[in-house]
């Protein structure tokens, strides 16, 4: 198995099992359920991807993710995994997933009743992160070549917190994973449609 992909497979199982803030899932759970939207969205390969690997970030943290809302849920870990996310896959995994946390904001700006439907975790942490994006900051973040991809997934973050459903193993999207290390020229362009 190449190391990087050792090295997601540790992650997931060292930390994988944490709770997932105070939503009813694991960190784990939330990652497969929101690669299991994106395939059953029939999304191309970097975007499952990006939806498995989108929270790599808090799993990676010192810290276990806080528990409760009355903390700041900022940790910015949309960032933490973004460098090695790019040397491992390329652009078209790392953008979206840099780009998740904006992309909620922005939904929440642009989109009538998207605030009203996110979880309290949800709700409280787009507080933390800045709340409603300004129209400037908008205008550029439609324009940004993962516009599309990032709020896509964006969407499936949001709806992966079902402690009942059932998803495919994390060692079922490997071979994936392997095909977008095997080409990072291809993994590095955009994916929009």
């Amino acid at each position: 198995m190449h190391p990087a992909i050792e090295f997601i497979v540790h992650c997931f199982e060292t930390k994988g099992d944490g709770v997932y803030g105070d939503e009813q899932v694991t960190q784990r759970q939330h990652a497969l359920q929101s690669a299991k939207l994106a395939t059953d969205n029939q999304a191309c390969d970097s975007l499952v991807a990006a939806a498995l690997l989108h929270d790599l970030g808090h799993i990676l943290a010192d810290d276990p993710m806080p528990d409760s809302r009355q903390k700041n849920l900022d940790d910015r870990h949309e960032y933490r995994a973004y460098d090695w996310l790019v040397d491992a896959f390329g652009k078209a995994v790392a953008e979206p997933i840099g780009n998740h946390v904006l992309a909620k904001r922005y939904l929440c700006t642009m989109e009538p009743g998207y605030l009203e439907k996110l979880s309290p975790t949800s709700h409280k942490s787009y507080v933390d992160q800045g709340g409603p994006l300004p129209s400037a900051a908008c205008r550029q973040f439609e324009s940004s070549p993962f516009f599309d991809d990032s709020l896509q997934l964006r969407r499936w973050d949001d709806l992966a917190k079902d402690p009942n459903l059932k998803t495919p193993t994390l060692e079922s999207y490997i071979p994936l994973l392997e095909r977008l290390l095997a080409t990072p020229t291809e993994s590095s362009k955009s994916t929009q449609r």
